[in-house]
């Protein structure tokens, strides 16, 4: 009797479902235009008041503060609330445990989904700055090694956060439920609501540790040529890494 051998997907299969995942995303309006949007409008508010308002080393309070919050919205918005939803309906419809007895895995869903999400926060940062950079005069960091290098660091723990918040919601609207709280508990600790001045001292210095702090402080610190504070990226790294630990523990398929 001949054993037949499945054979794992190729490139093609991969760029397929890549394709199909870009075509869930376009199709959920609300999931495409908000964290594109949305920052931008945050953007343009801010824009007109912290573009006369210099900084250092050429660079402007809309560079150094307003850019980077935006940034780490994009990021925040599509890793934490995003991609667990569309996850959460995978499983819930069944979709992973058919892939889990084909020669396809699962994870390729994962791994499509998580090269889709980021293609579109690399579009929602693009056109953010492109708006800022033509329109306002905005000037790219100082340090761009270094403002990439925190944006990795960024993107790994925005999904480490996105991949409990799946792990853990049992269903689609709990996923986008959770990672709102999370989203807006983040942000209202790191900055989004007008900078950490205006809070207490130990809970701004909690929220530099959080991703979203840590993220906002650290590319502020790269746009202006100053050293990023070594708890931002320890607390992106830790982050990323509990993240990661608690998905590979509680993500079920099924």
């Amino acid at each position: 009797m001949t054993e037949v051998t499945a054979r794992r997907p190729g490139p093609a299969a991969w760029l397929t479902l890549a394709r199909c995942e870009a075509k869930m995303v376009v199709r959920d309006t609300a999931g495409l235009v908000v964290p594109i949007g949305l920052p931008l409008l945050i953007m343009i508010m801010n824009a007109s008041a912290a573009g006369d308002q210099a900084v250092g080393n050429g660079r402007s309070a809309l560079d150094v503060f307003v850019l980077p919050l935006v940034f780490t919205i994009v990021l925040a918005s599509i890793g934490i609330i995003n991609m667990p939803s569309f996850l959460a309906y995978y499983r819930r419809t069944g979709v992973l445990r058919r892939l889990a007895v084909t020669p396809a895995s699962p994870a390729m869903v994962l791994v499509a989904q998580m090269a889709v999400s980021l293609l579109q926060a690399v579009l929602g940062i693009g056109v953010a700055f492109a708006v800022a950079v033509l329109a306002f005069g905005a000037k790219p960091p100082v340090d761009v090694g270094v403002a990439l290098g925190v944006g990795a660091l960024a993107v790994a723990a925005m999904y480490g956060l996105g991949m409990v918040v799946a792990s853990v919601a049992p269903t689609p609207n709990s996923a986008v439920a959770i990672g709102l709280i999370g989203f807006f508990a983040l942000g209202a600790v790191g900055g989004m609501f007008g900078g950490t001045t205006a809070l207490p001292d130990p809970v701004a210095q909690v929220g530099s540790w959080l991703p979203f702090g840590a993220t906002v402080e650290a590319l502020s610190a790269a746009w202006v040529g100053a050293s990023v504070d070594a708890s931002n990226l320890v607390g992106l790294v830790v982050t990323a890494a509990v993240g990661t630990v608690v998905a590979t523990v509680f993500f079920r398929w099924n």
